[in-house]
């Protein structure tokens, strides 16, 4: 299963990507994280659905110096998108 998050709020310049890239991996999902330039950060993560499920509320809260006020969810995303099985990486 692949979903598609887009996190809004303070999420640039707090660590955001790389604090997401280390939860996913402790949650055994793949994917990547990048900055928008609209000042949001795209999460694209793969995996089963409890670890994205927790994933999701990881994102709902990030790092302490994160402040989200919205996480929005897609679940129709493309597999493309996706790095190679195992990897989670940060762009």
């Amino acid at each position: 299963m692949t979903r598609r998050y887009l996190i809004l709020g303070k999420v640039q310049g707090v660590f955001f990507r790389q604090s997401a890239r280390i939860e996913a991996e402790r949650l055994g999902l793949h994917g990547m994280a990048r900055n928008l330039s609209n000042g949001s950060v795209e999460v694209i993560a793969q995996g089963d659905a409890a670890a994205l499920d927790a994933l999701h509320a990881w994102l709902k809260k990030g790092p302490s110096q994160a402040r989200v006020d919205e996480v929005r969810e897609a679940t129709d995303v493309a597999e493309p998108q996706i790095p190679a099985p195992g990897r989670f990486v940060v762009r």
